[in-house]
This record gives C-alpha cells, structure tokens and sequence, in this order.
C-alpha cells in the first residue's frame, strides 16, 4: 500500500495522542492534533476531515499497514490503547523482515568504502540486535564474491564526491606499462566496476576522449579548484554497449564475432550469454554451439575468450582468431620440455 507523506503524519500523531494515558482523546481532539501537526510540517492549514481520521483508526487498526494498533473507544466517545504500552514505532518486525534486511545489509556491505553507505550497518545492525536478541543468528544465506586485498578502494568515496561536486583533479598515476608515474589532469564523470576492480572514468587530455584509469594505479589525488570542469555529455549505457569491460577502442566499429563452445561448456554460454548482443548460430548434433557476439575487440575480451581454453574456438574474424591462437601456442610452449 502507498503512503503518502500526510497520512505517516497523521498516524504517528494518533499514536502519539493515544500514548499519553493521562489524557481522554475524543475524535475532535485528534483531529485538532493531526491538524496542528500538518501545519507544523506544511507551515500551512490542512483540511482534517471526521472521515479522515476515522479512516486512519480504522487502517491502524487492521493489518494492512502491520500496525495492529489495539485502539478502543470507551465511554461511547473516547479512544485509547488497549495496550497502554503500545504504539506503532514498536512493531516487532519479522523473521522475513530480517532476513531480507540481513541480507541486504551484506550486498551493501559490498559498498562500504563509500561514506553514503557508512552508517547503513550500523542502522541494521541495531535492528538485528532488537530482533536476534530473542532468536538464533542464522548465518547469510547469500554470498557474494569479493576481494578485501584490492588496492585502491580507498579511493571511492573521495572520487565519488568529485564527480559529485564536478571537481577537476590532479592524479598522479602509474599504469602497468609505465616506468614511473605522471600527473593527469581529470575530469571525472563515472566510477565503474568489472571484474570486482574499479575504475574512474573522465576526461583527461586533449584528444584522447573518455579514458579510465585503475583505481589500483593510483598514487594520489590533489583538487584543481582553479580549472573550470568540462561538464561533457557522458552516457555510460551508450558508450560501453558494444564492449566486454572497461576498454574502449573508441574509433572502431563493433566486429561481428563467431564462436564455436563444445557441447560441456554451451549450457554455461547460452544462461549466461558473454554479451548481450549474444545469439546461437548454429546447434550442432554433439551438443555443441556457434554464436554470434557483436563487440569491439578489447583486451578484456580476449582475457574471457582464452579462459575457456580448449572449450572455445575463434571461428571469425581472423585477426582475432590469429591473435588468440598466438596466445595459446606461448601458453602451450611454456609446458614444453
């Protein structure tokens, strides 16, 4: 059911009147609270109608809302709490509730190095504490792949209030390839994940377009003040739809791309497709497949390619054929007597 904001108001001012036991609430009274209430919160008058509030009881009441609340009315003109020590803020909440609060929390855990999501377990941690004190603590019943290891995370939230705030930075940034590390001026837009390694993506210098740096690479992070931020359009979805990954050959075109996955390895191809441009060519009797993949060619792509080793064949083009195949031949010459 959808509330809307002067309807919470409304029932967190009647449980709030039904609370105080040493006062006698008739309907007029509470509807002079909740009026008071609105204007308070509105910072002007709304109308509380008799139907209105008979209608919050009436929901408070039932179950629709969880609330139960055990309101009664007595002398023919009264309402209280038959609970006295009843209200709605202490709705125990259920065993689903926490195990889908639980397990949340764990995904969101996967985000603690931001700021935003800092107080987020200490919150459910105080829910399950309310909840857990009376029943067992089952452990997580979803895992999810991470890797405390990773250099860099320390990074995120301080790059993800740049872009926040459009602030141009000064990093200092060493690449795997480079022999020692070198200033670039950046104009952050995204921060973006793959393969559980993080990546900033922006501006850098002229000529060049969107690039992304390793959050891993990088040294230090000063703020340019001074510089004024190329506020460029950027759309993620867009720009990495032709791609696996991060790497973005941005003058080539996407290459149709035909594999051939033997008969063991299809079913894991075909439920969870390598792009989504994905589709079968051709079904073979031995259970194999060829599909078809629309995607520029990246190191990233390669990278997934060579790891189903005997499992996958480059069928087309054949300059990625060649360069794949280039790759398994070293690798097949590094076990060689």
């Amino acid at each position: 059911m959808a509330l809307n904001k002067n309807a919470l108001i409304r029932y967190k001012t009647i449980d709030k009147c039904l609370q105080n036991n040493y006062r006698q609430w008739t309907l007029d009274d509470l509807i002079q609270a909740c009026s008071d209430a609105l204007y308070e919160y509105e910072g002007r008058d709304v109308n509380v109608s008799k139907r209105t509030i008979q209608l919050d009881i009436q929901l408070m009441r039932s179950d629709k809302l969880g609330y139960n609340a055990p309101i009664e009315v007595y002398s023919k003109k009264y309402y209280r709490y038959a609970d006295e020590g009843f209200s709605i803020t202490n709705i125990p909440i259920t065993e689903n509730d926490m195990d889908v609060l639980s397990e949340t929390v764990e995904m969101l855990k996967q985000f603690k190095d931001f700021s935003l999501f800092s107080e987020l377990g200490g919150i459910i941690q105080r829910l399950e504490d309310t909840v857990y004190t009376e029943k067992t603590h089952q452990a997580s019943i979803i895992h999810l792949d991470k890797n405390e290891n990773l250099k860099g995370l320390h990074w995120l939230d301080e790059l993800y209030r740049a872009i926040q705030k459009k602030v141009v930075l000064d990093i200092t940034y060493q690449s795997f390839k480079a022999s020692k590390p070198n200033v670039i001026k950046f104009h952050p837009c995204l921060l973006k994940e793959f393969n559980n390694r993080w990546f900033l993506i922006g501006m850098g210098r002229k000529g060049r377009g969107v690039v992304n740096l390793a959050l891993d690479r990088i040294i230090s992070v000063d703020y340019d003040f001074k510089t004024d931020y190329k506020d460029f359009e950027f759309n993620a979805d867009t720009f990495y739809k032709d791609v696996v990954g991060v790497t973005v050959n941005q003058g080539e075109r996407p290459s149709d791309i035909k594999l051939w996955i033997d008969r063991h390895n299809a079913p894991y191809v075909l439920t969870k497709p390598l792009h989504h441009s994905q589709y079968v060519e051709k079904e073979h009797e031995d259970g194999s497949v060829e599909v078809m993949i629309k995607v520029k060619i990246n190191f990233e792509l390669e990278r997934l390619l060579l790891g189903f080793g005997e499992a996958l064949e480059v069928l087309k083009p054949e300059r990625l054929r060649k360069r794949v195949s280039t790759k398994l031949a070293k690798a097949v010459a590094m076990y060689q007597d």
